[in-house]
């Protein structure tokens, strides 16, 4: 027999390793059954003080029904934007959010969504400004820029809007973006998961 011939021997694993290893295998559970969650799984106690085993079934459903979730936002695919930025997709509402404070371009956005859903309009530009110049040294640079991709996530928002995308540099870049509007009749539910 040869060195090569020989196969490493495994190593043990130590009593911590195990105790680990237990605790991580009984955390886990099969794709198909409820998982068990950690916070439920029970922990060892030292010898000598005993506790009742905390029960492992789930908590029975809450009366209070959680609201609906939220419609999922569908990303503007790569033709559509294309289609947006050479003018064949006509953009059929713009607002210019430049020069507002946050509490006066998030009422004057959600008003602007809502007509344009009213008016029949599919595609929207929202200009946010790219925030290169403040008013003064303190002020922050980009508020808008930052916080209207977060609106248009938020519920009252979603009501009016399918997706929306960074917009092609001839239409701001990044201090712009497309828009989809949905459809007024459009009750379409599909949730995050």
């Amino acid at each position: 027999m040869m060195a090569d011939d020989v196969k490493p021997r495994r190593r043990r694993l130590t009593a911590e390793e195990h105790t680990l290893w237990s605790r991580i295998t009984r955390s886990v559970a099969p794709l198909r059954r409820q998982p068990v969650s950690a916070a439920a799984t029970p922990v060892p106690s030292p010898p000598g003080k005993t506790k009742p085993a905390p029960s492992l079934r789930p908590h029975p459903p809450s009366r209070d029904k959680a609201p609906p979730p939220a419609p999922r936002l569908e990303p503007l695919d790569r033709r559509v934007k294309q289609r947006l930025a050479r003018g064949r997709d006509l953009i059929e509402a713009r607002i210019d959010l430049h020069g507002r404070t946050q509490d006066e371009a998030h009422g004057a956005l959600l008003r602007f969504l809502r007509k344009a859903q009213d008016d029949g309009a599919r595609f929207a530009l929202v200009i946010t400004g790219k925030g290169a110049r403040a008013r003064d040294e303190w002020s922050e640079r980009g508020v808008l820029k930052r916080q209207v991709p977060l609106w248009l996530r938020l519920p009252e928002f979603r009501v009016y809007v399918v997706g929306f995308e960074p917009a092609h540099v001839g239409h701001g870049g990044e201090g712009a973006l497309y828009v989809r509007i949905k459809k007024p009749g459009d009750r379409r539910r599909k949730t995050d998961r």
